[in-house]
């Protein structure tokens, strides 16, 4: 066990924020607490996987595991929220560091202990032996304190750590990273706001092979892995594009293929800066791209590639507070990518040979389908992660082939008009599409309705509030629902559960609950 380090509260991300708001579903008495997100716990549980062959020295390798977490303290965290304000405690977490067993399957060692937001621990190293000279080591971390880059550095640091070298301090610390990034948020907030305003259109309809209704909720979810070939490199340097604007495009063009109209893709961006690209942690936004395509391939994805630099200028600004309106979701949209480009060779471990499961799969979904690239060294590995709920393995498995035919049309063609390049047909149906609705709730006592409006009005800033008016049509969001449940706990003593903002976001909904709640005690 790793001893947490001496620390005080720094003011959460808002990225962090929302992530939490989003797990909170209940409260045991007057403390909230928080547990895993329903539908399935392990959503944000980011695994990673080092193989291990060699004569490892094992209390070296443990020593190691501590050394990155001296050096990276944010993974000793837990999240409290103090009077509607949500702060990152850090220090105040053990980062267990075990031995175990040789698992029957890798991932059982990523979900052993529940990676509590509340009480810790948020990341925790298993190491087994699983043969002769033969080791493997997991690391899991909740998602709000690592990310897909911060794999790399994790992975980095524990190489140097093992090899004997002093890691060094980071640039700066993670509470001063996050108060530059909440000022930036601050700063282009008016802008991020008239930008999203035009285009921003919270349609959760799609079409898909196999698919039966659209999903925005974490689920058990399933995985079809496959490989992309030369061809989207081929494509992007005679077209001046990246890998990933190549991938996006081609993905955006198959929705469109299929009969989707309108399809938003949420894709992640990266929030980095220099003081901050050697940190562990979350530094990503997730952000919606819908550019319609016309043309010819390459026309439209300089068109994505256009719209990508416009949103660059606000990736740091979660949408959700750019526009408020969005109600807390695991994901911005059914269909999601996330592309990560590995540049540096495997980590050396002396005297060990190490290879990186960096797609380990944590087994949950948290829309209808997420296209997953990581393109290294050694090649473009892809993963489309669905529910299978709503989605089929043989759906899955067509979007696959369609994806990777398309990509390799577009790299024999790329001025090619985009109906001439081999797409799939469109999918019956699509023309309506499949929608999701949100359930609403009744009216209760009308003098607790008057009172529950007036904490929206307060928290709202607004003049008038009527008990039917949707909290995220009034123009609320996430840091709007932690104070709105800090108001009535301390008015009302009563606390919310999370549920209710997403069954019922109203203030008679609201009302309702209060009334039940109160019913109960």
């Amino acid at each position: 066990m790793t001893r947490p380090l001496v620390g005080g509260p720094d003011l959460a991300s808002l990225a962090q924020h929302g992530m939490w708001v989003t797990e909170r579903s209940g409260a045991a008495g007057p403390t909230p607490r928080t547990t895993p997100l329903p539908g399935h716990p392990a959503v944000y549980r980011m695994p990673l996987a080092v193989w291990f062959d060699g004569p490892m020295e094992v209390g070296r390798m443990l020593a190691a595991c501590g050394e990155v977490v001296r050096r990276h303290p944010v993974l000793t965290s837990t999240l409290a929220e103090r009077d509607g304000v949500l702060r990152l405690l850090t220090g105040t977490a053990e980062v267990p560091v075990t031995l175990a067993e040789a698992p029957a399957d890798p991932l059982d060692l990523a979900g052993e202990g529940h990676l509590d937001l509340a009480t810790g621990p948020l990341a925790r190293f298993t190491l087994a032996r699983t043969g002769p000279d033969r080791y493997l080591l997991v690391f899991a971390a909740h998602h709000i304190v690592f990310d897909g880059m911060s794999k790399d550095i994790l992975v980095r640091d524990l190489a140097a750590a093992y090899a004997g070298e002093p890691l060094p301090p980071l640039p700066v610390p993670y509470g001063e990273a996050v108060e530059d990034e909440n000022a930036r948020v601050r700063d282009r907030l008016p802008g991020a706001a008239e930008f999203w305003r035009a285009r921003w259109h919270d349609s959760r309809e799609l079409v898909l092979p196999g698919l039966g209704t659209p999903t925005l909720h974490a689920a058990p979810g399933d995985a079809v892995d496959f490989v992309l070939g030369d061809e989207v490199g081929r494509t992007a340097a005679p077209l001046g594009l990246t890998r990933f604007e190549v991938v996006l495009s081609a993905l955006r063009l198959l929705l469109h293929a299929y009969g989707n109209a309108r399809a938003a893709v949420a894709v992640d961006l990266s929030t980095r800066t220099e003081a901050t690209r050697e940190h562990i942690g979350l530094f990503v936004n997730e952000l919606p791209l819908d550019v319609v395509p016309s043309g010819t391939f390459a026309e439209f994805a300089a068109d994505v590639r256009a719209e990508l630099r416009r949103m660059y200028a606000y990736r740091h600004v979660p949408l959700a507070r750019a526009l408020g309106g969005v109600s807390p979701r695991a994901a911005l949209t059914p269909v999601s990518l996330s592309y990560r480009a590995r540049s540096e060779a495997e980590p050396v471990f002396p005297g060990l040979a190490a290879s990186v499961e960096w797609m380990m799969f944590n087994g949950a979904v948290r829309n209808t389908l997420h296209l997953q690239v990581v393109d290294g060294p050694r090649g473009t590995a892809a993963r489309l992660q669905y529910n299978p709920r709503h989605l089929g393995r043989a759906g899955c498995e067509s979007v696959a082939a369609d994806l990777t035919a398309l990509l390799r049309g577009v790299a024999e063609r790329p001025h090619a008009p985009i109906d001439d390049l081999p797409l799939p047909s469109r999918v019956a149906g699509a023309a309506g599409g499949t929608g999701l609705q949100r359930p609403r709730a009744g009216g209760t006592d009308s003098g607790l309705v008057v009172a529950v409006g007036e904490i929206w009005r307060q928290v709202l800033d607004l003049d008038h509030v009527d008990p039917g008016d949707d909290l995220f049509d009034l123009g609320g969001h996430s840091l709007s629902i932690t104070q709105i449940i800090a108001k009535v706990r301390d008015t009302m003593a009563v606390d919310l559960p999370f549920e209710v903002f997403i069954d019922d976001p109203t203030v008679e909904g609201v009302a309702a609950e209060v009334a039940r709640q109160r019913s109960l005690a």
